[in-house]
């Protein structure tokens, strides 16, 4: 039976996840005869509602099982981003049916969405449903390019057929529950997979004996001090009026202010940029489960 609502719960510092995760919502609010033969020819429509976790966590909620609830979020460093986690934590369902999504910068989501999945399931929800995509990789730039503009319109393509084959699993019998381990990540060539293990190995090596934060800056030469940059930082980490210099104890390296400074103001220098340019610059497809 379809839901009576779609929730969507994203973390989205970028837009990468939101625009993945509508993408999937509205597929699985419309349909057609073409999409759908055993349905009315008249499109039917289901409500979406959005709780954008971006700048500020859920309310105490409880969503019922006559709704189903997309969770979308990024990847960082092999797991769901934890200000994501952190600010879903008072959502919670009734054995409500739920769609994992995580989006990675086309390296590999690791235990991304299993995480997700059993912090979901810890709050009374039921994964009958799960994807991986790809969303240009916070650290990218013109110089280093990782998965620069996607999604893209394959990629939303493949979102909305996902959210389509969601949606006739609801129509079915009562959807089942997937084992989300059978979401695999799509291989890596070997050598560039060393080469990237080889670069980390370094790295840590180098940290142990001059550790050095990397932060998002500003150039005091091209800042007009808008404010952009502050008003969509998701962690307050840049303060208005002083906005070339990063608060380093609440940046999460997401880079939405260098993403979204509209005079190139900011950038975000780091080695792992070049290593993930190199070694993962073969364009990964989206993967599902359901």
């Amino acid at each position: 039976m379809l839901p009576k609502t779609i929730d969507t719960v994203y973390f989205s510092p970028t837009g990468t996840s939101c625009r993945v995760v509508r993408a999937i919502a509205e597929a699985i609010a419309t349909t057609d005869r073409n999409t759908a033969p055993a349905e009315t020819t008249r499109p039917a429509e289901i409500p979406v509602r959005t709780f954008d976790l971006t700048h500020t966590p859920v309310a105490e909620t409880t969503l019922p099982a006559t709704h189903i609830v997309l969770f979308a979020v990024p990847v960082y460093g092999g797991h769901p981003a934890p200000t994501a986690l952190a600010r879903m934590h008072d959502l919670h369902g009734d054995g409500t049916p739920a769609v994992i999504v995580v989006v990675y910068g086309n390296r590999a989501f690791e235990h991304a969405a299993e995480e997700l999945a059993a912090f979901v399931a810890e709050r009374g929800f039921r994964p009958i449903a799960a994807a991986a995509f790809v969303g240009e990789h916070s650290y990218s730039s013109d110089t280093h390019p990782i998965a620069i503009g996607r999604p893209d319109a394959s990629d939303l393509a493949d979102a909305a057929a996902f959210g389509t084959a969601v949606r006739r699993k609801l129509l079915g019998t009562t959807p089942t529950e997937i084992d989300i381990r059978q979401l695999k990540t799509p291989r890596t060539p070997l050598i560039p997979l060393l080469r990237f293990i080889r670069f980390v190995l370094r790295y840590r090596r180098q940290q142990r004996r001059n550790p050095v934060v990397y932060l998002p800056d500003g150039d005091t030469s091209h800042c007009t001090h808008c404010g952009r940059c502050a008003a969509i930082c998701p962690t307050q980490a840049i303060v208005r009026g002083d906005e070339t210099r990063t608060d380093a104890a609440r940046c999460i390296r997401c880079c939405a202010c260098v993403k979204g400074c509209p005079v190139g103001a900011r950038s975000f220098t780091t080695p792992f940029a070049a290593a993930l340019a190199r070694n993962f610059g073969k364009r990964k497809p989206p993967v599902t489960l359901f």
